[in-house]
């Protein structure tokens, strides 16, 4: 009795079919250059400030509004919000369970949850809540960086996107 599998090149044309399809060399220099621009900014900032934990996080948010900047996690209600509620969120676990490295999957997993609810999912963002947990920083110095640093993404896409042949950015504000 022989088994009925699929040949080796069948499932391998049903793998390959599944990806997305590979943008154009124009779309991929541009998102390059615009987000390797924007990180640079952030990073002298960062060095400056002495927060170079932030830049992490906000290079994924960077990567997102460069390369995919019509999908809802790259919009700037998500951006933003997702960003400012998740560190708000890290401070809350901070002040009640204290700085540890439970305490900041705690915080991270709650970040997560509570971007669904509010309708800010953005990925990148629960890593603020983890830092925030970690580090301790001072909130308000953290919070107008981080603030600061959200707005100059989503401005660095506004520029992006208005370049022939990039897709327009944002897509909705809110």
């Amino acid at each position: 009795m022989t088994l009925n599998t699929p040949s080796r090149p069948a499932v391998w044309r049903a793998l390959a079919g599944r990806a997305p399809a590979r943008p154009g060399h124009r779309h991929t220099l541009h998102a390059t250059a615009s987000a390797i621009s924007v990180l640079l900014l952030l990073a002298a900032t960062g060095a400056v400030l002495h927060e170079p934990l932030l830049i992490p996080p906000l290079a994924a948010s960077a990567a997102l509004v460069h390369s995919t900047p019509t999908l809802p996690l790259a919009q700037p209600r998500s951006l933003i919000g997702g960003h400012l509620l998740s560190a708000l969120l890290g401070y809350l676990v901070l002040a009640v369970c204290g700085s540890s490295t439970w305490a900041a999957a705690l915080a991270g997993g709650l970040a997560l949850g509570t971007m669904m609810i509010t309708r800010t999912p953005h990925s990148p963002a629960a890593a603020s809540a983890v830092i925030v947990v970690l580090q301790e920083p001072a909130a308000p110095r953290f919070l107008t960086l981080l603030t600061t640093a959200t707005l100059l993404l989503v401005g660095a896409g506004i520029v992006a996107g208005r370049a022939k042949h990039a897709p327009r950015y944002p897509v909705y504000w809110w």
